[in-house]
């Protein structure tokens, strides 16, 4: 069915593309680490797998239905988000609005073992724009916690721990970083749960 001649590809999980970003703010990549999957050429040390297989996993994970039933539980503060988002594609040519498989993750942001949610622009998609959502500078991400919505322009970002501590790891336009849209940048957060917010620092490096 597939010819030999076709390369061995992997399966990784790309870094979520962090309203609507002006097209001059940066150099989007056009990766994510969020749940799903992205397939790129194969390295060694990763999981190899045949194009076939590829195929199918890909079958499989955009059918399932729990990816249905976890959008009626999308909770109010980003289905409003949601909202705005089919409106201004409406507007464009009576654009169709596409919520894509990856848009909504469920992860621990704050340490307290619970899963918070995420609502990724990147995953957004518009018959009648394709770039209605996201520009040179990436797509917005928005966090909830509790109540808490804070939204992040970024070009990636992922979750890790350091020490007792959940950290946000983004990838921003380089010009917060004194550089231009193709310097790398990246930002660190963890969120303040006595004043509700998010704290980032930039460092001072001698």
């Amino acid at each position: 069915m597939f010819p030999n001649s076709l390369p061995p590809i992997r399966l990784k999980q790309p870094r979520p593309l962090g309203k609507y970003p002006d097209a001059t703010e940066g150099k989007g990549k056009g990766s994510a680490m969020i749940s799903w999957f992205f397939v790129s050429g194969c390295k060694q040390g990763n999981w190899i797998f045949s194009w076939a297989k590829a195929l199918f996993i890909s079958a499989l994970t955009v059918s399932t239905p729990a990816w249905s039933q976890d959008l009626t539980r999308l909770p109010p503060a980003l289905q409003r988000i949601v909202d705005e988002a089919k409106n201004a594609c409406a507007e464009v040519n009576n654009g169709e609005f596409a919520l894509e498989w990856g848009s909504v993750q469920r992860i621990d942001l704050n340490g307290d073992l619970r899963s918070d949610w995420v609502l990724n622009d990147v995953g957004f998609a518009c018959s009648s724009a394709a770039s209605l959502y996201c520009g040179t500078g990436g797509c917005m991400s928005h966090f909830l916690i509790e109540d808490n919505v804070a939204t992040l322009l970024n070009q990636g970002w992922e979750m890790t721990t350091i020490g007792p501590s959940r950290v946000l790891v983004a990838e921003v336009h380089g010009s917060q970083c004194d550089g231009i849209g193709p310097t790398q940048c990246f930002v660190a957060s963890v969120w303040d749960a006595e004043e509700k917010i998010w704290r980032s620092a930039n460092a001072e490096w001698e």
